[in-house]
């Protein structure tokens, strides 16, 4: 429930009159309500408790949406989303047709950009920046101010990056908060987390750059030295101390550690940065689940384990234990069967190691990691470097397998490209969550990598109808010789025995799983295999046989059962869960008019030419019309037209 400040906030400007002791209650307020709300609904749950402060202290000096806040990335935004009218709709968050899972331009003036995929808030904070001063008619007395929130794993990202050089190089006056909790979704890896934790660990040190330079020409018997040999020796001796000089070097100004918790203090430094003039970056520690005991005390598992909550899972602010299963054991996760398979194919060749960009629990390479350590590798939030890590690896006779998120996969296109497929690189692409996604929404959705990978040379594309084809498929892609990506869905698999022993599956080749009467053949691939039998199951019952063929790969094409599954049927459907344009039924189309049967009548089924939002998959693919259900309709008024046509 909330109290009585936070009920009377349903605009940011409601926070501008109120006292910093008000404003400290507002955000404890909202720290609650989303305890609350999320406990029982589900949904990104740690980081938003840890910028519950930051929020409020932005909103209370800046003028929204005039001013610009941008959050990077949008789990952290809740506390935003609160304190922006959307208090009395936090319940529906996650759910369909309720309040994006992240930040949504279409829902809400104060959301400035939409943002599930980290490191993106920077680059376009100077681009917003950069273009009001190309559109001022004049200079302004009080110009919109641009503030960029950012958690402290998406800094190792690359774009963000190239846009603190941009507007350190252009003096962009604009802020970034780092909010540095030590926490993306999983414990942060690499230097530059070092780097933080370490003057996290020293919040006093940033205050030693005020006077060090000052000190430095003072020393007794080298103070002139220091003086003659100029500024070099002085940043040289300074960066020794000062936590800061990662910043100034690329143009910004710095100041930090602030506790992110309080306040005055947020209040305080942010009240300064907005004033400089300049691009300057706030440095704030927070607590990734504050307030919340079983995150805040638990360590790293704990605020790992609650960086999201499961529907249910608290009331009145304790955890309720699951419930006991009220059904036999569910069965395994694709994840959990593809991280299983890997650490057993670790085992199998000394050559294969798995390569994460900080998703080790979300690909399944937690259990590589838990097994064979050394052969488990995490950049970080940096896809790129994740393809360019595996092709160094290639290149020394190393077999990679990059277990990425299909929506993320996207971002290391070039690599894929360049780095990979025209070198012909024995990398191997595990693409998890390719499909409808469920509650994260459009920005995670894994719905275009047919489609964005079919185009590349030298590549080979495969998909498991279930969890045993991924373990055969898994085998199959690392005893290739050349870039190979196989797709696989979130979710519970079909339930089918696992293998006893991993078999390889011929290059390019399908497999007839059912055979029909003539009339329809039902060609499937990856997760349209079973809406194909569950379709066929249908128009079984209705008195039409058709036959099932589960086409194993999208590239290259089995185009000898492509032929003659179109010289002994009178229709073709193709089923993929991805976009049509390019897509599998593309492949199919394309294949059979290279070989001249130009007549073969084909209808593609996958997904529309649009971003599908958030929802449960079930609900989704029945929007989309991604179920057996509707392909069985589809295939019936087909085949009803034929009839009547050819009467």
């Amino acid at each position: 429930m909330t109290t009585r400040l936070l009920q009377r906030i349903d605009r940011p400007q409601d926070l501008h009159a109120l006292s910093e002791d008000e404003l400290t209650q507002v955000a404890q307020e909202v720290r609650e309500h989303i305890i609350a709300t999320v406990g029982e609904i589900g949904g990104h749950f740690g980081a938003n408790l840890g910028t519950c402060e930051i929020a409020v202290a932005l909103h209370s000096l800046l003028d929204s949406p005039r001013d610009k806040i941008l959050w990077d990335v949008g789990h952290q935004a809740y506390p935003h989303k609160v304190l922006t009218g959307r208090r009395d709709q936090l319940a529906t968050i996650r759910q369909y047709e309720g309040l994006a899972p992240f930040c949504s331009i279409e829902e809400s003036e104060h959301d400035i950009m939409g943002a599930g995929h980290a490191s993106t808030s920077i680059g376009v904070a100077v681009g917003i920046k950069e273009a009001m001063k190309v559109l001022a008619q004049r200079a302004e007395p009080n110009p919109p101010r641009v503030v960029a929130v950012i958690g402290d794993g998406a800094m190792t990202g690359g774009v963000a990056f190239e846009a603190l050089q941009q507007a350190g190089g252009a003096g962009t006056p604009m802020v970034v908060v780092l909010n540095d909790n030590g926490m993306s979704i999983a414990p942060n890896v690499g230097a530059l987390s070092r780097y933080f934790t370490r003057v996290r660990l020293h919040p006093k040190l940033w205050h030693t750059r005020e006077s060090v330079e000052t000190r430095l020409s003072e020393l007794p018997g080298v103070g002139r030295r220091i003086e003659r040999y100029g500024p070099q020796m002085k940043e040289s001796i300074k960066a020794f101390w000062a936590p800061g000089l990662l910043w100034e070097e690329l143009g910004w100004a710095y100041t930090g550690v602030i506790d992110g918790h309080d306040v005055h203090a947020l209040r305080v430094a942010l009240r300064s940065a907005l004033a400089a003039g300049r691009p300057v970056v706030v440095h704030v520690a927070t607590i990734k689940g504050k307030g919340f005991a079983p995150a805040e005390n638990g360590g790293q598992e704990g605020q790992e384990r609650w960086h999201a909550a499961k529907p249910r899972s608290i009331m009145d602010g304790v955890v309720v234990a699951p419930a006991m299963p009220t059904r036999p054991t569910p069965p395994p996760q694709f994840t959990t069967v593809f991280g299983q398979a890997l650490v057993n194919e670790c085992r199998r060749d000394r050559r294969v190691v798995g390569i994460t960009a900080a998703m080790n629990t979300g690909t399944g390479l937690d259990l590589l990691q838990r097994e064979l350590p050394e052969r488990y590798f995490d950049v970080g939030i940096a896809e790129q470097q994740a393809i360019l890590f595996a092709a160094g690896l290639a290149l020394e006779g190393v077999k990679p397998v990059a277990a990425i998120y299909s929506t993320f996969l996207q971002r290391a296109y070039d690599q894929i490209v360049h780095d990979v497929c025209l070198q012909r690189l024995n990398v191997v692409f595990a693409i998890d969550r390719a499909g409808l996604v469920g509650d994260d929404g459009p920005t995670h959705h894994g719905v275009f990598d047919i489609a964005y990978l079919r185009p590349l040379p030298n590549i080979v594309l495969m998909a498991p109808r279930d969890e045993a084809m991924l373990v055969h498929m898994l085998r199959t892609a690392l005893l290739h010789d050349g870039p190979i990506a196989l797709r696989y869905p979130r979710g519970e698999a079909l339930g089918v025995p696992l293998p006893t022993r991993a078999l390889p599956i011929e290059i390019g080749t399908g497999e007839i799983l059912r055979e029909g009467d003539g009339k329809v053949a039902i060609v499937g691939y990856g997760t349209g295999v079973a809406k194909g039998i569950e379709a066929a199951d249908r128009l079984r019952a209705g008195g039409l046989d058709v036959t099932v063929v589960d086409a194993r790969f999208a590239k290259p094409i089995d185009a000898a059962l492509m032929a003659q599954l179109a010289a002994e049927h009178e229709l073709l459907v193709t089923v993929e869960e991805g976009v049509l344009a390019g897509g599998f039924g593309s492949a199919v189309w394309e294949c059979l008019n290279e070989a001249g049967l130009d007549d073969a009548r084909i209808i593609r089924i996958g997904l529309p030419d649009r971003y599908v939002t958030h929802g449960t998959p079930a609900t989704l693919h029945a929007e989309v019309g991604f179920t057996g259900k509707r392909i069985a309709e589809r295939i019936e008024a087909a085949v009803a037209e034929r009839v009547v046509a050819g009467a």
